[in-house]
């Protein structure tokens, strides 16, 4: 086997490595992965049977003398395929560690890929950092619901989604994203003193390049909008990116009333529904408040990994 870094020249065949992964998603496509070149480094790889058959991909950035998997990605670790087996991933981290060691990389830390973005079960990258004595670092506490299987709503999200019936609200796909920006940047300074990870511009080029993907659900009164959430589709699971309500939604169920119409309509098709994580200070603060919204609808423990491995 043999690592090498990526370099543009190999775009056409990560892309493609990508969409057949048991692993995939459309954030580990170079246009989305690249629209924020800028601000990391890459140092992603690509690993290269003896035959020079691509075999896996791990998109990476570098900062100093520490390799990250991909800091500019909710997570992300090693993509690989269906022919993949466990003894051949241990000997890539063997290989991995002489290929970072000699490009004087000190360190690596991963996040790993929660399962339920697993198209096939694909957690060999776990067993190689146990078997590589990988710290746990961070773990963080998603909220899930499997669309399959679901469990009943709380009795309080319910009383909300039959006020907003009431009030007889509309729910939208909306094409334009700047109106509900304005609302959401309005909405996350107001509760929470921060302003939202992507900017307009930034979430307007990514939805242009994704538009399957990247899809924008709000609740209108006489052409006003309320509520939204923006989603990350893939495959067998959709991801709440971002979601505001306003004074006035929430006073009328606004936001209750969109999640259920993703759960129960847009995507009663799909395997989960994936709310995102509700923790602060490296996972060890859990966000009570926000957490029983999620779990309110039925949302369940998923965790999210993130490990240290020392380059010796």
């Amino acid at each position: 086997m043999k690592i090498i870094q990526y370099s543009n020249d190999y775009k056409s065949l990560w892309n493609e490595f990508v969409k057949n992964s048991k692993n995939s998603h459309f954030f580990f496509l170079r246009d989305y992965m690249e629209y924020h070149s800028n601000t990391f480094k890459d140092f992603s790889l690509l690993v290269f049977s003896t035959s020079n058959k691509l075999i896996s991909i791990l998109p990476a950035n570098i900062v100093d003398n520490i390799l990250y998997s991909h800091q500019g990605l909710t997570f992300g670790g090693f993509l690989i395929d269906n022919k993949m087996k466990t003894e051949s991933f241990l000997n890539i981290f063997e290989i991995l560690q002489l290929f970072l060691k000699k490009k004087g990389i000190t360190k690596l830390v991963y996040k790993c890929i929660p399962y339920i973005y697993h198209v096939k079960p694909s957690e060999e990258d776990r067993y190689a950092l146990f078997k590589n004595d990988a710290k746990l670092i961070r773990r963080d506490i998603s909220s899930t619901i499997n669309l399959e299987n679901k469990i009943p709503y709380q009795e309080q999200r319910k009383r909300a989604i039959k006020k907003a019936l009431e009030y007889d609200l509309n729910f939208v796909e909306m094409k334009e994203l700047g109106s509900y920006w304005k609302i959401l940047e309005e909405t996350l300074m107001l509760q929470h003193n921060i302003k939202p990870v992507h900017t307009l511009d930034e979430i307007t080029i990514l939805r242009n390049l994704f538009p399957e993907n990247i899809k924008l659900f709000v609740a209108k009164k006489d052409n006003e909008i309320l509520a939204g959430i923006l989603v990350f589709e893939n495959d067998q699971i959709v991801h709440t990116q971002y979601l505001a309500n306003s004074s006035k939604g929430r006073k009328v169920g606004a936001l209750d009333f969109v999640i259920d119409k993703l759960i129960n309509s847009v995507y009663k098709y799909k395997k989960y529904l994936d709310f995102g994580i509700s923790n602060e200070d490296s996972g060890r603060y859990l966000n009570a408040g926000l957490i029983a919204q999620k779990e309110g609808f039925g949302a369940r423990a998923v965790v999210q990994d993130i490990y240290e491995m020392e380059i010796i």
